[in-house]
């Protein structure tokens, strides 16, 4: 769907980033096809390629924060901030950022967990974008959003 609403369908990029993602079937428990990206990692090419095209895509859209989900939302997020002129905010597991933060509890398909981010970091605003490996029930996602939407002026 990406893709096609994007003007990608057909671009090889595509295809080269989907067989360098790994599936591990039954991790982290019975039922989850977890797809790796650390092996799209060992590959810089398609790695570029992916942040190429998050760029391409969000370069003039007026973005100022560039939010990433531990871990994985930390290696692709500085990459697109830098590239398209806005600062990076990381979102945190619990006890990860030192001084005060403000956090976000949410539910996986596999358990909970919390999400934090530095007080002051994000300002009254401010257009964000956030980055994360993947969506599976979206938690992580929806705790990412209300989290950047508790910015105080």
């Amino acid at each position: 769907m990406f893709a096609a609403e994007n003007g990608l369908r057909g671009d090889p990029r595509l295809e080269a980033i989907s067989e360098a993602i790994r599936v591990v079937p039954h991790f982290p428990k019975q039922g989850i096809m977890f797809q790796d990206i650390t092996t799209l990692l060992l590959d810089p090419k398609a790695f570029k390629d992916t942040v190429d095209i998050f760029v391409d895509r969000y370069r003039d859209m007026d973005i100022s924060v560039v939010a990433g989900v531990e871990a994985r939302g930390f290696m692709f997020g500085p990459s697109i901030a830098l590239a398209i002129g806005a600062k990076f905010v990381p979102l945190s597991k619990p006890r990860k950022l030192p001084g005060k933060v403000i956090s976000e509890a949410y539910e996986l398909e596999y358990g909970t967990d919390c999400l934090e981010m530095h007080i002051g970091a994000v300002q009254p605003g401010e257009r964000a974008l956030v980055i994360d490996d993947l969506i599976a029930t979206g938690g992580t996602f929806s705790a990412a959003i209300r989290l950047l939407g508790t910015v105080q002026a």
